[in-house]
């Protein structure tokens, strides 16, 4: 089979020289995604095929929580295509949180939110994530602990406070995304923070807080007062 190569293109259309000209700012999802994947197929440009990726996807939002094997179902992206795309995302993951540093201290919600946020807010399902902290406030480390719709069955203070005590933990702070965007907190994710907070202060080791995270946006229950 022959393939499309970004060099068949247009010279002021290929992503590549456009992005040397202009930067990566000015190329669109289809153009960076083309640069990724490198070829297309017999009957389509890599930039047509990343636009068409990204049809079939919804969106960028979706194509960053697809799997290989979701990848692959695509006409025209075979296995190595997806692993490319995959290790971009990747990477593009890893830097977010590399920005933040080597040590973490979380003096805020919205460090806490920043830590994760990148990892967790493209997520289809509901992950629960505890992170575990020292008595200087640095993460020490984390857990997702739960995957599904957050309720009382899947959040058991159990599990937390078991996975908290293997890391010698001195305190916590609980975190869920909400795959619709919104990180507006239920009825039931403030009932799960009170059960927590209780079970925590009879082991000695604080709920600092529990933060539901949407999409570049999150919602701190300390700060709405539930802790």
């Amino acid at each position: 089979m022959q393939h499309q190569t970004l060099r068949q293109l247009p010279h002021n259309q290929r992503p590549r020289e456009r992005m040397m000209a202009y930067g990566a700012d000015a190329l669109s999802h289809a153009e960076l995604l083309a640069i990724l994947i490198r070829t297309g197929t017999k009957d389509q440009s890599a930039v047509q095929l990343s636009t068409n990726l990204l049809q079939q996807c919804g969106s960028l939002r979706e194509l960053v929580d697809m799997s290989v094997e979701e990848l692959t179902a695509i006409k025209g992206i075979g296995q190595a295509k997806a692993l490319q795309l995959l290790a971009g995302i990747e990477l593009g993951k890893r830097v977010a949180k590399s920005m933040l540093g080597d040590v973490v201290t979380v003096r805020s919600p919205y460090d806490a939110a920043m830590y994760m946020m990148e990892e967790l807010r493209y997520l289809k399902k509901e992950h629960f994530v505890c992170l575990f902290l020292n008595t200087k406030n640095h993460i020490i480390g984390k857990e997702t602990l739960s995957m599904g719709t957050l309720n009382a069955s899947l959040v058991h203070p159990r599990e937390v406070f078991r996975a908290a005590i293997k890391v010698s933990s001195a305190s916590i702070i609980c975190m869920h995304n909400h795959p619709s965007g919104d990180p507006s907190p239920s009825s039931e994710d403030i009932q799960i923070t009170k059960r927590l907070a209780e079970a925590g202060s009879l082991l000695g080791i604080e709920v600092l807080d529990h933060i539901v995270i949407g999409d570049g946006r999150f919602v701190s229950l300390k700060e709405q007062g539930h802790l």
